[in-house]
């Protein structure tokens, strides 16, 4: 008989289901209580409903969890590279089955509206579906030797015990990206996913169960990231029990891991903020521009690393742009996901996000810039809702132009031509994601050869990825590390390089190597 998925009675009553049991995985053992005590987390839509409650993990349990992991590398590491890719085959297909049941608890966790839960999910059937052939296709080179009797080639080995610490605003999409290929290339990991979505983590990870994941290698521990899991995490690295640290969240906390990582002497996967700037120019299609703007600005209220942040208009489009925008973003519904499945975005994801996104305001007005909306709260005041804000008159050397502020708010910037364009474009710290709406080829190859962004979309949303592109920053946004598609790969493996002498003799390479010699000619005639 199949184990049962544990739940408990929710008080909020069966209008938005049961409490999930969030646990902690460690060595294959499923664990409900931790060191720290133990962490609940209520729908940002609602917060009378507990849509899960998990162990509260520290150095105890993410010691624990880096011993199981190094435990089993050694078998992991050996199992054929295929075999592990029909376990990630079979995980892929787990997820298509249990796609809808993962989507609402991603909608009650973090808030997302119905559209965007199941495109979480799917981006995670994506990845593994991807990765599932790349077991096959974990391809070294054959390289020519100078000497005779000589063969040269390269082989990918796992990097070892990966600590990987995931965000809240895609809960089972980005663990996927990290997740997925980091163990088909045969290391072994920890993984300290967002208090913000204990509840979906938990159930990703019995997935992996259920698709035959050998014990320890796949281990979770919940809680919370300063002063927790997360934190301790990191410090593996220091203590030898972390081999490469794989994170997604803020610039911040970024450069604290790459400390750390650097004087371990590793490299670290790191995914941080944006500020990304999405350019209209005079020839582009105005309604397309403002359908890309409206969607880059306020899906997922805002709360993504690659929502637009500067709205860049060409100074003869400016006013009219100014004025649809603001029309479409009015007819933007807000409201409670779980209970009308058609709302353009739903809560903030916490209360942290939305304080920032408060203060961003009055940041804002002090520096002369004029709200063409006012976002403030809405109702119901049970949730954690606001309206979309529109800064007009910005200049590039604001701080709200400057400063990632996660939550539904943009900036309008007027500039006159490409040129100004791509300086303002440029102007910030970050290079994540970009974007450019223009008719002329030239504009668009001009904007992606000088854009210093990791990403570039032209005549499309700041937002978006595919499971076989690679997606990362530059600048603020990440040390130029990638995640997903092949390039994901060189970040979870070390090449070896191998030398075959079958020569049976000592050859020394560019000692033994003879003399090439021509014949001469007298070439003082011509």
């Amino acid at each position: 008989m199949a184990n049962q998925i544990p739940i408990r009675e929710n008080p909020a009553g069966r209008d938005y289901g049961p409490t999930v049991s969030g646990q902690a995985w460690i060595g294959g053992e499923w664990r409900s209580e931790g060191s720290l005590g133990t962490l609940e987390r209520r729908n940002p839509a609602n917060l009378m409903d507990i849509v899960a409650v998990a162990p509260r993990c520290g150095r105890a349990e993410v010691d624990e969890a880096c011993a199981r992991a190094r435990a089993a590398l050694p078998g992991w590491s050996a199992t054929p590279a295929p075999r592990r890719g029909a376990i990630v085959g079979r995980l892929a297909a787990l997820l298509r089955h249990h796609k809808e049941r993962l989507a609402r608890i991603v909608t009650r966790e973090v808030g997302k509206s119905r559209r965007e839960a199941l495109g979480s999910v799917q981006e995670a059937i994506d990845t593994a579906e991807f990765f599932q052939s790349e077991g096959r296709r974990l391809y070294g080179q054959t390289v020519p030797s100078e000497l005779p009797g000589k063969e040269l080639y390269t082989v990918r080995r796992p990097i070892g015990v990966v600590g990987a610490i995931t965000a809240g605003n895609f809960p089972i999409a980005v663990p996927s990206w990290k997740l997925v290929p980091a163990l088909l290339c045969g290391n072994t990991a920890v993984w300290k996913p967002s208090d913000d979505a204990p509840g979906i983590a938990t159930l990703f990870a019995r997935l992996w169960e259920e698709a035959g994941l050998p014990h320890g290698v796949l281990n979770l521990v919940h809680g919370a990231g300063a002063g927790g899991a997360g934190e301790e995490l990191v410090l593996a690295v220091e203590r030898g029990q972390i081999d490469k640290i794989s994170f997604t969240g803020s610039t911040k906390v970024g450069r604290w891991i790459g400390e750390i990582s650097g004087r371990a002497l590793q490299v670290p996967s790191l995914e941080l903020g944006g500020k990304n700037p999405l350019v209209v120019m005079a020839d582009a299609d105005p309604d397309l521009a403002v359908q890309g703007a409206v969607w880059a600005s306020f899906g997922t209220a805002g709360q993504r690393c690659t929502s637009a942040g500067n709205i860049i208009l060409d100074r003869p489009i400016a006013a009219a742009f100014r004025a649809r925008f603001v029309a479409e973003t009015r007819k933007l519904r807000i409201g409670d996901p779980t209970r009308e499945p058609d709302v353009s975005y739903g809560p903030m994801m916490n209360e942290r996000f939305l304080e920032g996104w408060l203060r961003q305001r009055e940041t804002g007005l002090a520096e002369g810039a004029r709200l063409l909306l006012d976002g403030g709260r809405v109702p119901p005041q049970e949730g954690l809702f606001v309206a979309p804000r529109i800064f007009d008159g910005v200049r590039i050397d604001m701080r709200i132009a400057q400063e990632e502020c996660f939550g539904p708010t943009v900036n309008l910037i007027e500039v006159g031509g490409l040129d100004e364009a791509l300086a303002v474009a440029n102007g910030t710290p970050y290079g994540l994601s970009s974007a450019i709406y223009t008719r002329d080829p030239q504009a668009a190859l001009r904007f992606r050869s000088e854009i210093r962004a990791g990403m570039t979309s032209i005549n499309n949303s700041t937002t978006g990825a595919e499971a076989h592109l690679p997606f990362g920053g530059n600048g603020w946004s990440g040390n130029g590390t990638r995640e997903s598609g092949i390039w994901v790969l060189d970040s979870y493996t070390r090449w070896q390089a191998v030398n075959v002498d079958l020569s049976d003799r000592l050859q020394l390479a560019q000692i033994d190597q003879a003399a090439v010699e021509g014949t001469p000619h007298d070439w003082s005639a011509l």
